[in-house]
């Protein structure tokens, strides 16, 4: 029976979270730094901190329907930053840690920010941009620094009973910034009834939180996948969220599922794969993990059945976008099937439609789409009604990836619309050849985009980050090209291989495979 998601009237994801602060012994968040300092924090603390941080801001003359910006790490701090931002009814705009001046001052101007929240770390970017930001009235700093407020200090003196603004579930909260194939990023507008209709769906049949356990979602703030996991789908089921605040390195990741008991694993695909490849796997014992889920773009099948292998642990896959929510994936009842993307969740309508939005058979690719009437959409891109009515085909939003679905309803992960290599008539996924590549011992990770050829329009080009220990060579570019013919299709075989030290990455760590097709293009137009 598809479930049916229930949208109060009137809604405040932090007063939701508050009622956890009954428990007086329910932990909230695990910190932890690179040097194993802990802190942790009950959902009481929780609540008398984000009930500071509001009452500073209505000092601040920061209020409902107010856009602020937020560029905080990994940390308590974000946690009660969002929270308090929500109790008094203002717009949350996350900001990675890692964007400079001009994508700051981007995201300032078009929204018409009246505020920033930031730490030490990004403070001299906004310092480069004061003068171009005439709508910012507040500059919120977690330290010290003239013309900014010491959010420290000031929590300190603020009273610690706070009511929550009764916002309706219609009311803008959440503006997050996607990047577009063209024109500046975009921004994208969910109001109060997303968290309520997340929690329903995605945190209940997906990450599967259970109250009090510990759960680890990798992503950093600032972008939607932490609004996703980390923060509403956790602190919305009563879970203890795990943070780990160093920096992302496989053994580290393994030595921490083995030293804490984290019942649930949330990463994106490229630390699995990282962790995967790590030596001597079998001597890691995970805890207490009895699930882990990835989402950012399908897992490779190789990388699934190593950890169910060594850990005995299903990874689940999940899709979903800066625009909706996780909307198709492998639930908790759903068995998985390797390589694909699992199938929609209740109480949505996902199809794969052609070009005139008309739902196509099974085995045929597509466009994923999205019905009109699902919880989590966005509500359209800020003051752009071009780009908002661009996004949909009819009643469907179209999200730009394409796949194809089985007998059985299970999705199966073509790419990118733009990201499809059409090579002498073929049509290729990237995704098919890249998880070929990566199951060879020396790939560490890979992309596959088109690269332009004057006899068979393009060709399949790999870019390819090796593994310690192993050097790029004619002999080794041989071998993988003959190991992607026996992995999978012989016409999908990268006729060229780059060996590079790193990927382009967005902050969300997604492969920017544009960037690469760009390259090739500049490159070959220029022999």
């Amino acid at each position: 029976m598809q479930p049916s998601i229930e949208i109060p009237e009137i809604y405040n994801f932090a007063a939701v979270v508050d009622e956890y602060a009954e428990d007086g012994s329910r932990i909230a968040i695990v910190a932890v730094t690179e040097d194993r300092k802990e802190e942790y924090v009950p959902y009481w603390r929780l609540k008398d901190l984000s009930n500071r941080f509001a009452n500073v801001l209505t000092a601040q003359g920061i209020g409902r329907g107010d856009r602020v910006i937020v560029t905080l790490p990994r940390s308590v701090d974000a946690y009660v930053v969002y929270l308090g931002l929500l109790k008094v009814g203002a717009v949350v705009m996350p900001g990675s840690e890692m964007l400079r001046a001009k994508d700051l001052a981007y995201r300032i101007r078009h929204a018409g920010a009246k505020a920033v929240v930031a730490f030490e770390g990004i403070r001299n970017e906004f310092e480069a941009i004061r003068d171009q930001c005439p709508t910012v009235e507040r500059y919120l700093l977690f330290g010290q620094a003239p013309g900014w407020v010491d959010l420290r200090a000031e929590m300190v003196k603020a009273d610690r009973n706070f009511e929550p603004v009764p916002t309706r579930s219609d009311e803008l909260a959440f503006l997050s910034y996607t990047s577009g194939t063209t024109g500046g990023p975009k921004g994208v507008m969910h109001t109060h009834s997303w968290p309520a209709a997340h929690v329903q769906v995605a945190a209940t049949y997906w990450f599967d939180v259970r109250p009090g356990e510990i759960a680890w979602a990798t992503a950093g703030p600032g972008w939607a996948k932490w609004v996703w996991s980390p923060f509403v789908s956790i602190l919305g089921k009563g879970g203890t969220a795990f943070v780990y605040r160093g920096r992302f390195d496989p053994k580290v990741y393994l030595d921490l599922l083995s030293e804490y008991p984290i019942g649930l694993f949330c990463a994106t695909p490229t630390e699995y794969r990282l962790m995967a490849k790590v030596q001597g796997l079998e001597n890691y014992r995970p805890r207490a993990l009895r699930s882990a889920v990835s989402a950012g773009e399908p897992l490779n099948r190789e990388v699934i059945d190593t950890f169910q292998r060594h850990f005995g642990v299903l990874v689940r896959d999940g899709y979903g976008q800066t625009e909706n929510s996780l909307m198709v994936g492998t639930t908790v009842d759903t068995p998985v099937r390797p390589g694909s993307m699992g199938r929609p969740f209740p109480a949505y309508r996902i199809a794969v439609v052609d070009e005139d939005g008309r739902e196509v058979p099974p085995g045929q690719v597509g466009d994923i789409a999205i019905h009109r009437d699902a919880a989590t959409l966005f509500k359209g891109y800020l003051d752009d009604p071009e780009r908002t009515e661009k996004a949909f085909r009819g009643e469907w939003y179209i999200t730009g990836d394409q796949a194809k679905m089985d007998e059985d309803g299970y999705f199966w992960f073509e790419g990118r619309a733009d990201d499809i290599i059409i090579s002498a008539g073929y049509t290729i996924g990237p995704f098919e050849v890249e998880d070929a590549l990566v199951k060879h011992p020396a790939v560490a990770e890979c992309a596959a985009v088109a690269s332009p050829d004057p006899e068979r329009g393009h060709i399949v080009k790999a870019f390819v980050v090796l593994r310690e220990g192993y050097t790029g060579s004619p002999e080794l570019t041989a071998e993988l090209q003959e190991h992607v013919k026996n992995t999978t299709a012989p016409y999908k075989y990268p006729r060229e291989i780059e060996y590079v030290d790193g990927l382009p990455k967005t902050t969300s760590g997604k492969i920017r495979r544009v960037e690469l097709r760009a390259q090739e293009r500049e490159r070959k137009l220029s022999e």
